[in-house]
Order: C-alpha cells, then structure tokens, then sequence
C-alpha cells in the first residue's frame, strides 16, 4: 500500500528540520526523526529508514570534514562500542529499560549543565578513558538505543575545538550507524516500504543539512558549543519525559 501525501509532507518537514540540526552539530538527527516519524508510521518503517538517511547524512557531511576527524579517539571510541554493545543487550533483557533511560537522561542533563557554565577537563582524555567512553555509549546503545550522547559529552568535554568535535561525531555515527543497519539487514527489516520512505525523504533531508552546514559556518566556536550544549540538553529533557510518562503510565 502506498504512502498517502498528508503523512509523506509531515514527515518531510520532520525530516528537513532534523537535517538542520543535524547538519548544524553533527548530531540529533536520528533521535529527532524517529521521535517524529513514529506518530505516523511503524516501527518496523521508521527505524531503517531512519537508519539509511542518517548513513546518507553522515556521508554527505563527511566529505568536507574528513580532515578535521580525531581518528585516534574514533578508533579508541569504537572499540569500547564494541565492546559494550552485547552487555547493553544483556541488560536491556534483564534490568527495565525506562528507569535506565531515566537515570541517563539526569546524567547526561547534569554534565551538560557543567559544560555549559564553564566547566572543561584540563587536559584532552587518554586511551583507557576514550574506550570507557565507548564502553559506556555502547552499553546504553544496546541496553536503550541512547548511545549518542556519552559520545557527544566526550568531544564537547575534550579541550579540542568545535570543528574538530563535530566532524569527529559525523564521522563516530556514520560508524555506529553502519553497524546498526547491518544489523537491521541481517534481521530482514530492510524492507521495500522502509527503502521507498528513506527514498522520498532525501531530498528534504539532504535540504535541511545544507542549510545547517551553512549555519555552523557562520557561527563562532563558542557560541556553536553552547548552543550544542544546549541542544544535548533538550534532547536529555525528552529522554526523560518520556521514560517517566512510561513509568507512570504503566504504574497507574
């Protein structure tokens, strides 16, 4: 069956302001999108589509950053992903997803509160603590699909600066993306319907990333980190507003 029009124009406004602000920080857009497409469609739709738009993001937005990629903190990044993801699928079978999204949620809103008022690390992290890192985006990947922000506090946290953190994001999800697509192809999820909806949703998206490219390019490094910052912020805000509407939904 067909998408009708009234839903495909929604989802393409959705899809062009999550390109913005993914194009902008070098972020946001996977948690935006699906949150968003979600009303309308399946899950089973949505979350490859969202999946292959974000590869597609991410490879569009490479390309002019791929000098400015911190590849050693990649490496060290992804190893502790990898290693952190089963365990997250151990826990997510064990221990209830919402109050682990909400205890992360708090967390995550607390550092980038720190962040925001000033506070920074003095000195760029090592090995071990890039792969804690990993480790810990990894485990809340697999345990609650929540792994980005760990990873973003990490570059926000570092003394590099905005364009060395963005670019190295870019790149971080175009990683962890790959992984979950193949994934998702493996299980069968990679359907004609979830294809032909990332199909139509290119454009827009790829609309919405220009023009947050643009934007980033105009803006100073500080002002760029804070409103990152704050960004990550309401991002955490809906993490949590949603694990306590389901904990009192399911406790009512």
């Amino acid at each position: 069956m067909p998408y009708d029009m009234a839903r495909l124009i929604m989802a393409a406004l959705a899809v062009t302001a999550a390109g913005l602000v993914r194009g902008y920080s070098g972020f946001g857009f996977a948690m935006i999108t699906t949150t968003s497409l979600l009303l309308v469609f399946a899950p089973t739709e949505v979350v490859p589509a969202v999946l292959l738009l974000d590869i597609a993001a991410s490879s569009i937005l490479a390309r002019q950053v791929w000098r400015q990629v911190n590849w050693a903190a990649i490496a060290w990044l992804m190893l502790g992903v990898a290693s952190g993801t089963l365990p997250g699928v151990w826990l997510l079978r064990r221990v209830p997803a919402e109050p682990m999204k909400l205890a992360v949620g708090l967390c995550i809103l607390t550092l980038a509160g720190l962040l925001r008022c000033g506070w920074r690390p003095r000195k760029a992290p090592g090995r071990l603590t890039t792969v804690a890192a990993g480790i810990i985006s990894g485990l809340l990947n697999g345990g609650g699909a929540i792994g980005g922000p760990p990873a973003i506090l990490f570059f926000f946290a570092s003394p590099a600066g905005a364009a060395v953190s963005r670019a190295s994001l870019i790149v971080f999800f175009l990683g962890t993306d790959l992984l979950a697509a193949s994934a998702c192809l493996a299980a069968g999820l990679m359907s004609p319907r979830a294809l032909s909806l990332a199909g139509w949703l290119l454009l827009p998206m790829t609309t919405g990333l220009l023009l947050g490219r643009r934007a980033f390019e105009r803006t100073s490094s500080e002002v760029f980190r804070q409103r990152v910052l704050a960004l990550l912020a309401a991002l955490a805000l809906g993490v949590v507003g949603q694990a306590l509407w389901v904990i009192c939904a399911t406790s009512g």
